[in-house]
This record gives structure tokens, C-alpha cells and sequence, in this order.
């Protein structure tokens, strides 16, 4: 039998029940935040523009050379309590060589230490990029925000800063789809992303529909805040993020897991009403409420200089570089600093790890988060 397919049936499948990127699995197993999980952004290359990518300012064109791959791995293999790993971009897959000396030899890596992995890709390019990687990979994580190939020609290519023909923009979302479902089928977990923003807020059953249809496992769903490349698109309003949440939870197909997260919405609100939709959430079968990773069981990693960030799109500067420190030394400095405390809040009533920094920043920049207490 190949080791990588004995080693992937061994492990325990992903579900609702087991989500290993979530902080709160740590939290609870060690009595405090551990780095468990590392994301490396491998390109910054890409062949489309999107309006709401969070690293738009960081695509270019041509890059220089990556760090040593060995040198990323033994890093990888220095942290004590690694479940997962994600790489990222850009699009990964843009370049074969990037396929072929970076990403999959990290994704082999990561399947002979038992190690969960995830790549996020558009999934627009030649299937056969995709068939290099499936068969160490366990999540394929789509980003997945249109009722129409229309919808994808505007958004897709909304920064690109030249028209790109209808024809072309057509064939890469039929691609997509394809590629989704062929991927589905070879056992990889499809799990496309939408993001609740002002073109997507009244759209979303429409969105799920189509998500289903490429046979997707997973759908995820996270309101778009304003930052980085997205900061001056429209902010939607909080009412209307909760009415698109119901909206989905309304018609969503029951099989596919969903998976909601950075929301702003917590058990402690005074607010009736997002209280409401939070038990609904909590009550409703096949979903999930993740807490975000980024900085609470997540390091990020840029392949070209080797620095390491608390998230991939953070304007948070960088906290230490691979080429001299261990990524758990990296972390535990993290640990001390007052942004980490500013969102160090935990509670276990409410299986809840309070906001990330950009929902902190937005919504409760004067709130501590320590002093409530979970309305149940």
C-alpha cells in the first residue's frame, strides 16, 4: 500500500467533531495557547486580481528566490506540538517548479509526521497541477464568492488593472468548478470559502447552491473586514452579516459542513439578537463556529525572507525571522506582547476564544473581553 494513503487512513477523519486548526483544541488540552499550526506563504505570484484579496498589495509579477526548503522543514520539525500546516500565496500552484520543489515535499513532510495539511488555491490553472498535490493533501481551500461567471469576471479581476476578456474569465471559472469536483472525487476535502461583503451579503443561498454542485465537503463563510488590499471596499453592517448567516442557515444543504468564523457576534453580547443567532449556530447540525487561528495556535512564514508574522495579511510587522530563531521561541515572545493580551480571552462555557485583532479593532476597541461573562 503507498505510505502516504496508509498514514492518511490512519489519522482520524476531519469533521465538525474534529477540526484541528482550531485554537480552542490546544487551549483546552495545555491550559494555554501552543503553536500548533504553521502557514507558509510560498508565492506571491497570481493569475488573477480579486477586490477582496487580503494580500492584493503583495502580488507582483516576478519574485526572487525562495528560502532553502531544508530549512523550513527543519524549522517544521522543531515545533513540539505541530497538528497542522497550511500554504498559501498568491496562487501556489502558479508555478510547476513551486508545485514540484516546494509544495509537495512539504506536504510529504507533512503526511509522514501524521501532520494535517491544507493548500489555498483558486484552482483555475491546468488540472494537472492539482494532480501533483492530491495525493498528499488533506483540505483544498477555494475561495468561492460568485452566482455566475459574470460574477467571477468582475470580481476576480476587479484589481488587475486591464480588461481581461469575458471569454477567458468564462473558461477559468468552468475550470474551476471541474477541478473542484474532480479533486472532490479523489478524496481530497473540497472546502470553498465565501466571504459576507457588500456584493455577496444578499447572495449567499445562491452561492451555497453552486458550492454544492462542485461537491465541495465544506463550506466556510467569514465576514470581509476592511484591511489591507480590501480596506476601502463598502462595509456591510452587522444586522446585515446576521440576516446573511440566517439566510444560509435557511437553505443550506444539511450534508455539507459549515463552517462560520472570525465572526463578531459572542455569548457575552448584551445584544439578544446575536446571542440568538449564536445558539443557533450552535444548535444547528453540521456546523461549526471555528475560532481564528491566526496568533492564538498559528504562526506564518514568508518563503522569500523568512520572516515570520502573527498572520499572512496582518499589518502587524514581522516578530522573527526562521533564519535564527526556533518558530516556538518566535511564538512565545508573541505570547507576552500587549497586542496578543489585547485578545487573550478565553471562555470555556462558550467553547469561545473571543475576537481576532481586526474584529477587536472594528467593533470593540474599548471592550475587555476578560471582564464578561458568557449570557447562556
Amino acid at each position: 500500500m503507498n505510505t502516504d494513503l496508509s498514514m492518511a487512513a490512519s489519522l482520524d477523519a476531519l469533521s465538525p467533531q474534529y477540526d484541528p486548526w482550531d485554537p480552542i483544541r490546544s487551549l483546552s488540552a495545555y491550559g494555554r495557547h501552543k503553536l500548533t499550526s504553521v502557514e507558509m506563504s510560498v508565492t506571491n505570484l497570481c493569475n488573477m486580481r480579486c477586490e477582496h484579496c487580503a494580500v492584493g498589495d503583495s502580488l507582483v509579477f516576478r519574485e526572487p528566490a525562495k528560502i532553502p526548503l531544508e530549512l523550513m522543514l527543519r524549522r517544521l520539525d522543531e515545533v513540539e506540538h505541530l497538528e497542522t500546516i497550511s500554504i498559501t500565496g498568491g496562487e501556489p500552484s502558479y508555478s510547476e517548479q513551486t508545485v514540484r520543489e516546494y509544495i509537495v515535499p512539504i506536504l510529504q513532510y507533512a503526511r509522514s509526521r501524521g501532520i494535517r495539511s491544507q493548500l489555498n488555491s483558486n484552482v483555475t490553472l491546468d488540472y494537472g497541477r492539482y494532480a501533483l498535490i492530491a495525493p498528499y493533501l488533506d483540505v483544498m481551500h477555494i475561495s468561492f464568492n460568485y452566482t455566475s461567471a459574470d460574477d467571477f469576471h468582475q470580481v476576480g479581476f476587479a484589481k488587475s488593472g486591464h480588461d481581461i476578456p469575458r471569454a477567458a474569465a468564462v473558461r477559468m471559472y468552468e475550470r474551476m468548478m471541474e477541478n473542484a469536483r474532480r479533486l472532490s472525487e479523489e478524496g481530497v476535502l473540497v472546502s470553498a470559502e465565501s466571504m459576507i461583503n457588500f456584493r455577496t451579503h444578499r447572495k449567499m443561498k445562491e452561492i451555497h447552491r453552486l458550492i454544492a454542485e462542485m461537491g465541495c465537503v465544506r463550506h466556510e463563510v467569514h465576514p470581509m473586514y476592511p484591511s489591507a488590499f480590501a480596506r476601502d471596499l463598502p462595509v456591510i453592517s452587522k444586522a446585515e452579516m446576521m440576516a446573511a448567516v440566517h439566510d444560509l442557515l435557511d437553505a443550506r444543504e444539511n450534508s455539507i459542513w459549515m463552517l462560520f468564523g472570525t465572526l463578531p457576534f459572542f455569548r457575552c453580547s448584551e445584544d439578544e439578537t446575536e446571542r440568538a443567532l449564536i445558539a443557533r449556530l450552535a444548535a444547528e447540525p453540521n456546523v461549526t463556529v471555528r475560532n481564528d487561528p491566526d496568533g492564538r495556535n498559528r504562526l506564518n512564514v514568508n518563503m522569500f525572507t523568512g520572516e515570520v508574522f502573527v498572520t499572512d495579511f496582518s499589518e502587524v510587522p514581522a516578530f522573527g525571522n526562521i533564519h535564527s530563531e526556533r518558530l516556538d521561541d518566535v511564538f512565545g515572545r508573541w505570547l507576552s506582547h500587549p497586542l496578543f493580551r489585547s485578545v487573550d480571552c478565553h471562555c470555556a462555557a462558550a467553547a469561545c476564544c473571543g475576537p481576532n485583532l481586526l474584529v477587536k479593532d472594528m467593533y470593540y476597541r474599548d471592550v475587555d473581553f476578560n471582564s464578561r461573562q458568557a449570557i447562556l
